[in-house]
């Protein structure tokens, strides 16, 4: 499945190598070095002139074992297949055959050669996709590790083993031409040197032999002292260097025609180099590691030692903390356990910035270099707070490492590490203590950091200088301190620990000051403390594994979620609070509606999430995995579809969902997935029995019925229209010196208008009559009569009412006990209302002078106050609480 109700999967971000060594390609019609480096089932590629990423690749079926090329082709093994691309995404090419994984591929003229797992080697026409010929070799006697084309030897291939032997093929004619007895180690590099008939050869003892494969002579050995040689490669701008890569990550440059070191470059990698290769021509070259990083190095000193020219890095650990910064949710800041602090962009890979890594000397650690080892290097950062209101002034990111009291600052506008170093003096010498929590007020000035030992202290984040601690001397909780934040105004300090209290502290405590405002004693130990800054929610995990929600007004829980099954690692609010996102070690990722109260998504991910954060924008889910060096961004689909938000049940079984890819992922969904069938609720009439409810109707269909008359008279014109005389046919004149016409003989046609008709003839209306037929207790379709009238018919039947002497007072007693009915069901109140001003209104007179309806409007006053004292009572009551809360 790719998708779950709510996330689909977008990309992975962070990622630039891995342990396959990269590969260079020089396009002519470009011309450009192109770096090609793979990141599990996709391959990237770069342009050496800004380092820029051209293009991604499109996604492998498997993770991609060995990459090759050529002025043509890109190619890439991937389990059992080979792939050929061109432009760096379009498949021309497929070859199948092998029966084992493939790890070597190499490029031949018109052909390439391939070698699986099982040691077999095929060889393929690149064009046709056709198996021109396999060689089959054991793996006693030779297995194969590497493989290169000697210049000039055409049709051969030379080929090094584990045993330390080498072999010289002629493929054409499948002849083995001639066999080197080695030197009893596995050879673990292969590469042709600028000379004529000579290759470097690395081994795993660390041993360099530039060997002459015409004579089978060793022109003269090296010796490297950081052990196995896994990758060579040579200048060729005239320059006699060769630099051979270490497991360490370290890289030697050897001068060939002196035959010894030239310089080094010690932890170029904070891993083995894998990959090395000199531009042709340049004095410049690329460098790749399983720390993912590749690195330009350029050799422009004035000693011939390199110097680092670009990079493009990520992780070489796996993060431990994600937060999206700033308000427009374009950037992403992680911390990793290689103790350094990165901040991702999601629009463009050329916007991603490197801290630094932590140090406790960081103009030393300077000069010393980048030395993984170096005892100046912090533990990994274990949690960070930051606040963008005063970046551009001072340090607006403190953070808190692995078994350190010290929490260290961070600037996000000078992209490094800060100079403050945030402890205690007391602390200093106690190393048992350790910051476990940190929190950054919303104006940006102060630090609130809490301890293992559970001591609570407010520092200062511009000068360092502590400025007020929480509790008593032996701190603010028995026990450690898991979460702790910072009301919006600064009025109040809110810590959480084991022990099982969430507590509420004055922000400026007074003198002798050591208890808590309020405390909120829970059932379990507590975890960890999420909050958003705009709401008063704060999300407390327990130990238990369920997470409870706390209003931080009123100061109790208002909502308990439960249903993971494994230890809480993060969760987050999204944008506006109505949904709280989970995570947990039993790799699932839940989200709950917090209105409702109800899991409204859940899915599975194959390795459990660390830490997850939502974007300001509501646009991207971000999450972190465990031993996943990437971050991985999951697209919002309520934002572009419709999708039911209805709880899910839960023996409905989680879907498994695979982390995104380095690519955006595009696939076809069907429309009738996006929108999910949901059945239409229907509010039933009356939601409780003690509740009073309103019609919905609208204003201009009730409210104006008293004012009626005043309305038709305003509405009703200053002067009648006149007819228009009528004239004869033939109009006679009268004898003037004018022309006149003689109009004395005309009629007055006018009609009179006002009617008399015989009381027996008068006929009662269709309402009245409706209403003389109900019972007591059937006044329901008469009331639908009444709602599907205009103000000016209610206002009518209602004064028909007496228009009948015979029925008169049978019909003014039914209406007002279909009032009473209306008031009694607690339905339409406000039509009752307003229907009873206009009928007492009317006939008050009447009522007034008959003794049946005088008595019958004592039962009818009796029931309009009851129902009306229930809805007084709901009102005041909630204006008190409308009044308080602007108080607080």
């Amino acid at each position: 499945m790719e998708h779950s109700k709510i996330f689909f999967k977008n990309r992975a971000l962070g990622y630039v190598s891995n342990h396959i060594p990269l590969i260079t390609r020089y396009i002519t019609r470009r011309k450009d070095n192109l770096i090609i480096t793979c990141v599990g089932d996709t391959f990237l590629t770069y342009s050496c002139t800004h380092f820029t990423l051209l293009n991604v690749s499109k996604t492998h079926p498997g993770e991609i074992t060995c990459l090759a090329g050529d002025p043509y082709h890109t190619f890439t093994a991937c389990g059992k297949e080979i792939y050929a691309w061109r432009r760096g995404g379009e498949l021309r090419h497929t070859y199948k055959g092998h029966d084992y994984t493939v790890h070597i591929l190499l490029p031949f003229g018109l052909c390439l050669v391939s070698i699986d797992e099982n040691n077999i080697v095929k060889l393929w026409n690149i064009n046709t996709e056709e198996l021109i010929t396999e060689l089959d070799f054991s793996d006693k006697h030779f297995k194969i590790t590497t493989i290169i084309h000697p210049n000039t030897y055409i049709n051969k291939i030379l080929l090094g083993s584990e045993q330390g032997q080498l072999q010289l093929w002629n493929l054409r004619v499948l002849k083995l031409i001639y066999t080197f007895k080695g030197w009893n180690t596995p050879v673990t590099a292969l590469e042709q040197a600028p000379a004529i008939d000579v290759a470097a050869i690395g081994l795993r003892d660390g041993r360099i032999i530039l060997h002459n494969l015409k004579l089978d002579e060793t022109l003269f050995e090296l010796v490297q002292d950081w052990g196995c040689v896994i990758s060579i490669s040579f200048r060729t701008d005239e320059h006699p260097i060769m630099a051979t890569g270490s497991l360490e990550g370290h890289i030697v440059f050897w001068n060939l025609e002196q035959r010894k070191v030239e310089s080094q470059l010690l932890k170029a990698h904070s891993k083995g180099v894998t990959g090395l290769k000199y531009l042709p021509n340049e004095p410049l070259l690329v460098s790749s590691s399983s720390d993912n990083s590749i690195k330009l190095w350029i050799f422009d000193l004035a000693d011939g030692a390199g110097r680092l020219l670009r990079i493009r890095e990520g992780h070489s650990e796996p993060p431990n903390i994600v937060r999206f910064y700033g308000d427009e949710g374009n950037n992403i800041l992680t911390a990793g356990s290689d103790s350094s602090l990165r901040m991702f962009s999601t629009i463009t890979e050329m916007l991603n910035r490197s801290f630094g890594r932590a140090s406790f000397n960081r103009k030393a650690a300077k000069k010393r270099g980048r030395l993984i080892e170096d005892p100046l290097l912090m533990p990994p950062i274990t949690n960070f707070a930051i606040e963008s209101t005063r970046e551009k002034e001072w340090d607006n990111i403190a953070a808190t490492h692995s078994g350190l009291g010290t929490v260290t600052t961070w600037s996000s506008n000078k992209t490094k590490m800060g100079e403050h170093k945030l402890i205690l003096e007391k602390f200093k010498s106690n190393r048992n203590i350790i910051a476990t929590c940190v929190c950054i007020t919303k104006c940006g000035d102060f630090v609130v950091i809490g301890y293992n030992s559970g001591h609570v202290e407010r520092f200062n984040i511009q000068s360092g200088i502590h400025r007020a601690s929480y509790g008593t001397n032996k701190g603010a909780h028995q026990g450690p301190v898991k979460g702790v934040m910072v009301d919006l105004l600064n009025q109040t300090v809110i810590t959480a620990g084991r022990d099982a209290f969430i507590k509420f502290w004055r922000f400026k405590p007074k003198a002798g000051d050591t208890e808590p405002v309020t405390k909120v004693i829970l059932d379990e130990p507590v975890e960890w403390l999420r909050y958003h800054n705009d709401s008063s929610l704060i999300a407390v995990a327990l130990e238990d594994f369920t997470i409870i929600l706390v209003d931080i007004d009123t100061k109790r829980i208002v909502r308990r979620f439960e249903g993971h099954q494994a230890r809480l690692t993060d969760a987050c609010f999204n944008p506006d609070s109505r949904w709280l996102v989970t995570a947990s070690m039993d790799c699932t990722i839940r989200i709950w509606d917090i209105p409702s109260s109800n899991l409204i998504d859940i899915f599975r991910v194959p390795e459990a999430c660390t830490s997850l954060s939502f974007s300001p924008t509501g646009e991207f889910l971000a999450t972190i995995h465990v031993c996943n060096l990437g971050i991985y961004l999951w697209s919002n689909r309520t934002l572009y579809s419709h999708i039911s938000l209805k709880g899910v049940n839960k023996d409905d079984p989680i879907p498994t969902i695979g982390l995104p890819g380095s690519i955006i992922e595009v696939t076809d969904i069907n429309e009738d997935e996006l929108t999910e069938p949901e059945l239409d609720y229907v509010s039933p009439a009356q939601l409780q029995e003690n509740l009073i409810t309103m019609s919905g109707l609208p204003h201009s269909r009730w409210q104006n019925l008293l004012n009626i008359d005043i309305i038709k008279k305003k509405n009703k014109p200053k002067e009648p229209p006149k007819a228009s005389e009528s004239a004869p046919f033939f109009l006679p004149t009268i004898p003037s010196l004018e022309l006149k016409f003689d109009l004395s003989g005309v009629k007055d046609t006018e009609v009179n208008k006002k009617l008399i008709i015989h009381p027996e003839l008068q006929n009662l209306t269709l309402f009245a009559k409706s209403l003389l037929s109900m019972k007591d207790s059937e006044f329901e379709e008469v009331v639908k009569k009444l709602k599907n009238m205009n103000p000016s018919f209610i206002d009518f039947e209602i004064q028909s009412l007496s228009a009948d002497e015979r029925t008169s007072n049978t019909l003014l007693l039914q209406f007002m006990k279909m009032i009473y009915h209306m008031i009694e069901k607690k339905m339409d109140f406000e039509l009752a209302q307003a229907y009873l001003a206009v009928f007492l209104k009317c006939h008050g007179t009447t009522i007034t002078e008959d003794e049946t309806l005088r008595n019958y409007l004592d039962t009818l006053q009796e029931i309009q106050s009851k129902s009306w004292f229930v809805l007084r009572d709901k009102l005041f009551h909630n204006l008190s609480v409308v009044q308080a809360l602007k108080k607080m």
